[in-house]
């Protein structure tokens, strides 16, 4: 694997651990605790792979800009735009959720993720979205 392939892993990371959210947020819904936290776990894993890649990649070659010119220029920077917001004030809202589920506040833990776990799942889809149009889509010269 070369760097060159980083962004189609972080997509890939992205992706998956939205399936595991949502796989996740259908076992709590059953009242299967332990299963619920196993897909949470893993999801809180592939997103620590993901950030980890994501930096290093970024580390390594630095801004990847988008070249696209039209309508779709604006549509990639709205999403952008609001992908990395949210993925900076996502930080304090896992975080939270993570240490209310692991110190037994599931009432506190329940509040918080009902704002936690829609965000993610944006951030995932919009993740994945930046990748396409970015070097799929729209690729660099």
């Amino acid at each position: 694997m070369t760097v060159a392939d980083l962004p189609a892993l972080n997509a890939t990371l992205n992706g998956l651990s939205a399936l595991l959210l949502i796989a996740g947020f259908l076992a709590i819904r059953r009242r299967e605790t332990k299963v619920h936290r196993a897909f949470m776990l893993s999801a809180l894993s592939c997103s620590i792979l993901f950030l980890t890649s994501y930096l290093y990649y970024h580390s390594q070659v630095g801004t990847t800009r988008f070249t696209a010119q039209g309508w779709v220029r604006p549509l990639y920077f709205t999403i952008l735009g609001s992908h990395t917001i949210l993925a900076v004030a996502i930080v304090p809202l896992v975080v939270a959720t993570v240490i209310f589920a692991f110190t037994g506040k599931f009432e506190r833990h329940r509040r918080i993720a009902r704002i936690t776990l829609p965000i993610l799942l944006y951030l995932s889809v919009t993740g994945i979205a930046v990748y396409l149009m970015l070097y799929q889509l729209y690729p660099p010269a």
